[in-house]
């Protein structure tokens, strides 16, 4: 399985509350969050974002509360894999769980700009920068996690 797209790039300590403000939290319809994605951090972010892109932030990505609706957001703006230095906990797990792929990998979260262009391999777990021709090695998943994923998330997984 692979993802290609653009990057999009975020700092530390990007929280769910930046990710999806809680003001929009009265509806749970997919598209209505993804239309929120980010806006209080760039406010252009849904108008720049195609599907398959990349979202590629620093250390602690997705802290603050443990809504799920935070990585949905993300998943349904196009957005193909997060790559981070490190995932808060709680984030993580929402992610796998609704089928979102995420990658930790410190030397890429910090190389990679906004605007290059990205492959992920997530069977081998090599981040190519198209852009500046560099490779990076993150920890691929478990074939078991790469199916959730693959399913569309834990729940499609199970009942397949």
């Amino acid at each position: 399985m692979k993802a290609k797209g653009t990057v999009h790039k975020f700092g530390d300590n990007v929280d769910t509350d930046v990710i999806i403000p809680a003001r929009y939290l009265n509806k749970s319809d997919e598209e209505w969050l993804a239309s929120h994605c980010m806006e209080d951090i760039d406010s252009e972010f849904v108008n720049k974002v195609k599907a398959g892109d990349i979202m590629v932030a620093r250390n602690n990505f997705g802290c603050g509360s443990s809504r799920e609706h935070a990585p949905i957001a993300i998943k349904a703006s196009g957005i193909s894999c997060v790559i981070a230095s490190t995932f808060a906990r709680i984030f993580y797990r929402n992610a796998i769980n609704i089928g979102l792929a995420i990658l930790e990998c410190d030397e890429a979260a910090n190389e990679i700009n906004g605007g290059d262009e990205v492959e992920v391999d997530f069977d081998t777990g090599v981040i190519s920068d198209i852009t500046t021709g560099k490779t990076y090695k993150a920890q691929p998943f478990p074939e078991f996690i790469q199916n959730i994923i693959s399913n569309g998330g834990l729940m499609n997984n199970i009942s397949k």
